[in-house]
């Protein structure tokens, strides 16, 4: 989505829906009144509020903002009105006049279907190990139908009464991780279930499997990442040091270097550089100061930049630890086309009168900088 200055209040509201369910879902949890699936508490209920709609629906997610300030008053009203030392009955009277003046949302749009893992959190932090282990599973129970590429229109594709839906969409980022695993393991409608061969671990791999799947797809129709992706965790050597984890650099930007080069790239105070070697490499003579040896790394960044090519391709991570620009093999300089998760508006921060860096790689960290990817749960406001 653009960065508009009605994303902010939007991006509030449905991370307030979100925290609220959250936290009470702990609370049950915490007095012992909700059992326990795949290892977490699970939702109780069969609706959920819906973050998905309210992206589409900016009438109804006014009216519900709205609603949610009528109700906060009341209850303000009837606070003041029951602990004031003389009960002040006008104050209460008003309550009901705001509940009724209140705009009320329709709850189709509000209240979803939900599961009992509808807020659940991935526990594999999407790695590059993770990734690799999803890219087997897909191999074995989901190419038939799905494809290899992800589009539905795998082998057994036609034969179905209803054709797979395309994995290369938005389809994975509307829906809340939570759902995704309930489906691969309790399947859908037009979807069996794969809770026999399968269990939560492996779901959630094939999961971050398809994520990195569909942003491959993605970029390599459109030219972009439409959907926000996370750079893949995978083991660091950075000298003489023992091996760390990529995420324990999140709050500083990242590049990643693909390619066992003669020449270390160049280092940059703005950025931690990442040397990739590729599958079979031998790291003796690089003289990079952190190195990257994974094949799974290798595999996983390859998947994302939907290339068969990756040696000699940068990458670049925010502070957040979402990819966001694309330098490709012997390119030389930057510029404002390898910014590939970007909103479709300049930011407003640049809008005002802000001066870009003359450098292009400082000119993208600004941009960067000043239009942060904001995620909430069930849709990217982007």
């Amino acid at each position: 989505m653009n960065a508009l200055p009605e994303a902010d209040w939007l991006n509030f509201l449905i991370d307030l829906l979100q925290g609220a369910q959250v936290q009470l879902l702990r609370v049950l949890d915490a007095l012992g009144l909700v059992q326990k699936v795949n290892g977490q508490p699970a939702w109780p209920w069969a609706h959920r509020l819906s973050g998905e709609n309210l992206l589409i629906d900016l009438g109804q997610a006014r009216s519900l903002a709205w609603t949610l300030v009528c109700v906060g008053v009341a209850v303000l009203l009837l606070l003041i009105a029951l602990l004031w030392r003389r009960p002040r009955w006008y104050l209460l009277a008003l309550v009901p006049m705001l509940l009724i003046a209140a705009p009320w949302p329709r709850a189709n749009v509000v209240l979803v279907p939900a599961t009992p893992a509808s807020f659940h959190a991935s526990p594999t932090g999407f790695t590059a190990a993770s990734i690799a282990q999803g890219r087997v599973l897909y191999a074995q129970h989901c190419v038939s139908c799905h494809g290899t590429d992800g589009k539905g229109e795998g082998p057994l594709a036609a034969s179905l009464a209803v054709w797979p839906p395309n994995l290369t969409g938005p389809l994975l980022w509307r829906r809340a991780d939570g759902d995704l695993l309930w489906r691969v393991l309790h399947g859908t409608a037009t979807m069996p279930g794969f809770g026999g061969p399968l269990d939560a671990a492996d779901a959630w791999a094939l999961i971050d499997y398809m994520k990195a799947q569909g942003a491959g797809q993605s970029l390599r129709a459109q030219g972009h990442w439409p959907q926000p992706v996370g750079l893949p965790d995978m083991a660091v050597r950075c000298g003489a040091q023992a091996p760390k984890s990529l995420a324990q650099w999140r709050g500083q930007r990242v590049r990643v270097v693909a390619g066992a080069v003669a020449v270390a790239p160049s280092e940059d105070p703005r950025l931690v550089t990442v040397q990739l070697l590729p599958p079979g490499a031998k790291a003796a003579g690089v003289t990079a100061d952190c190195v990257a040896d994974s094949p799974a790394a290798w595999e996983a960044l390859a998947l994302i930049a939907g290339t068969d090519q990756l040696a000699g391709m940068q990458l670049i991570a925010d502070r957040d630890g979402w990819l966001r620009v694309r330098g490709l093999p012997g390119q030389a300089g930057w510029s404002d086309d390898d910014l590939l998760c970007r909103s479709d508006s300049p930011p407003v921060a640049l809008v005002k009168g802000t001066v870009l860096p003359p450098d292009g790689l400082g000119a993208l960290i600004a941009r960067m900088d000043a239009e942060p990817v904001r995620f909430v749960k069930g849709g990217f406001i982007h």
